[in-house]
């Protein structure tokens, strides 16, 4: 039997990792880091550093390279594809390193909750021949790393808030009657194609890390500038995570940018 504990680290930072966090990753018989492609490398040894401070230089980790996703796929048929071979990796990762079972842990970037897959990757593991519980020990999103690095709340009084991707936002525009949105996975900087009046903007990349870039302001006046941010903080690091808040006034939450 296979105890997998799925571990939200936050956005990078050390400090964001709860008691629950380090513990869980202490009574680990395996600590299973992704690789991916080499412009990744640093989120790896992100990683590798919070186990060694945790759990000290001798942490039982493992590497397992990371399968990429074929992009000639229709999206949600690519990605379903693409998390049976993440679960086959994970699968024979820990055949290999923990032949007679025992506990493994991921550290999943932000929350297992939020935009993250491990939780179906995991119940993949169960539905094959690997018996496996599962365990979520919850940590703190890009959203609320956000949030909290602009010093502006979530959500409007007694209003909802819409968390959504890129690529909805793009397609669907801005969703009717609401007046916050928060967007993630949006490699294409969708809010350039929202109307931008009324419109309030709040950006940030690296959350957390020491690399945190911000930018926030009406989104007329800011959008130029974070796509010109983006665009060079990716040239200068290989890759880029960010996410954002959007506002619209209340008078114009109704409309629609389709």
């Amino acid at each position: 039997m296979i105890a997998l504990s799925l571990i939200g680290i936050g956005t990078g930072n050390p400090d964001h990792l709860t008691r629950a966090a380090e513990a869980a990753m202490r009574s680990a018989d395996l600590i299973l880091l992704p690789r991916k492609r080499a412009e990744t490398a640093e989120l790896l040894d992100l990683r590798a550093a919070i186990c060694a401070a945790v759990v000290g230089d001798g942490a039982p980790t493992a590497t397992f390279d990371v399968p990429h996703r074929d992009p000639a796929l229709p999206y949600l048929d690519g990605v379903d594809a693409w998390h049976d071979a993440i679960a086959a990796a994970w699968r024979a990762a820990i055949a290999r390193h923990l032949p007679d079972g025992g506990r493994v842990a991921l550290l999943v970037w932000g929350d297992p909750s939020l935009y993250d897959s491990s939780l179906r990757i995991a119940a993949r593991l169960g539905a094959g021949a690997m018996p496996v519980t599962v365990e979520v020990v919850p940590g703190i999103t890009s959203l609320q790393a956000l949030a909290a690095a602009h010093a502006v709340p979530l959500t409007a009084l007694a209003a909802p808030l819409l968390v959504t991707t890129g690529r909805r936002l793009s397609t669907e525009g801005w969703p009717a009657g609401i007046e916050m949105v928060a967007v993630m996975l949006d490699s294409g900087c969708a809010f350039e194609r929202m109307d931008p009046a009324g419109t309030t903007i709040w950006w940030g990349a690296y959350l957390g890390m020491a690399q945190q870039s911000l930018l926030a302001g009406p989104l007329a006046a800011t959008a130029p500038a974070i796509r010109d941010e983006r665009t060079l903080l990716r040239a200068r690091h290989g890759w880029i995570m960010d996410c954002y808040l959007l506002r619209r006034d209340a008078a114009r939450a109704g409309a629609s940018d389709r």
